[in-house]
């Protein structure tokens, strides 16, 4: 199986004026995260608005990525649904498709207990025979994995993987703890915990931050690998201005706004989501230019 590691961006999905989705720039974020040196690249996650696209969109999307990626680097798909029969229509559609390995959002809206949990992921776990990285975002899908569940599932085989967006660093910890028995791969979901994830023998991250400074979050993981722990702990410190800019939206419109303030046409995520303030813009703008001053891309 592909090895799941280091800094993997959940792209941004460009879109046009109409909400439209912008090909030719997706191919090109593509391109460049590649060329910064991220170890994966994973389409519509949640920095991708994976939410908000249809299925047709979603298969855009993915041929796009994995077309880009031309197997540079391994390709993650979103394929989480809210009910099972959805996720298995999609996880087979992926895999059908080419994609490398699965990233599976918890169901949400509708509370599930463990077993429900469990028996969800086994019974997408066994209608496909790819990698499936579990994702854990409480915050948002009101639905959270214990650490017990996360256990559990690790003994499945083609469950290989955990991303934690809990925020909650212990609960990491513990899926680290767990399962570190078993050829599992634990990621951080939250960009300020990166390298505490590589302290406690995790995997890396699926880093929204990587969008906007792609060279700088392959830094933390790579000067990790090679003992050079002063650099690694200077590039975590390096994004702390801008995910303090973080309170001025919606963590993924504050993203995909920094990424077209770059100068990239990616566009504005699709509406409701979509407004940042003009003291928030100002704000960002400048976290980017104190950044590319200080050298942090």
């Amino acid at each position: 199986m592909t090895e799941i590691k280091g800094i993997i961006p959940p792209v941004v999905t460009p879109m046009y004026e109409d909400g439209s989705i912008n090909e030719e720039e997706l191919a090109n974020q593509v391109e460049r995260l590649i060329g910064a040196g991220v170890h994966g690249i994973f389409a519509f996650g949640t920095n991708g608005e994976g939410y908000i696209l249809d299925e047709e969109e979603k298969e855009r999307v993915l041929s796009v990525v994995i077309r880009s990626a031309a197997g540079r680097v391994p390709v993650y798909a979103g394929t989480g649904c809210i009910s099972t029969r959805d996720t298995i229509r999609m996880s087979r559609m992926a895999e059908r498709m080419g994609a490398d390995i699965l990233s599976i959002i918890t169901p949400s809206f509708a509370a599930a207990s463990q077993e429900e949990l469990y028996l969800h992921y086994k019974e997408v776990a066994e209608a496909v025979s790819m990698p499936i990285v579990l994702y854990n975002i409480p915050a948002r899908t009101g639905n959270a994995l214990a650490p017990a569940t996360v256990a559990r599932l690790s003994e499945i085989d083609n469950i290989v993987g955990a991303k934690d967006s809990s925020g909650n660093f212990d609960n990491m910890l513990q899926y680290i703890e767990l399962t570190r028995d078993r050829d599992f791969a634990v990621l951080a979901g939250n960009d300020s915990l990166i390298l505490w994830n590589l302290l406690a023998g995790g995997a890396g991250s699926i880093s929204g931050c990587a969008n906007v400074f792609p060279e700088n979050m392959v830094a933390i993981y790579e000067n990790f690998v090679k003992g050079d722990l002063e650099g690694a702990r200077k590039a975590q410190d390096a994004i702390r201005s801008f995910r303090n800019t973080f309170r001025y939206g919606n963590p993924n419109t504050v993203v995909k706004t920094a990424v077209e303030l770059l100068g990239y046409p990616v566009g504005k995520c699709r509406s409701p989501f979509h407004l940042i303030s003009e003291e928030g813009i100002r704000a960002i703008r400048q976290v980017l230019e104190e950044c590319e001053k200080a050298g942090i891309r």
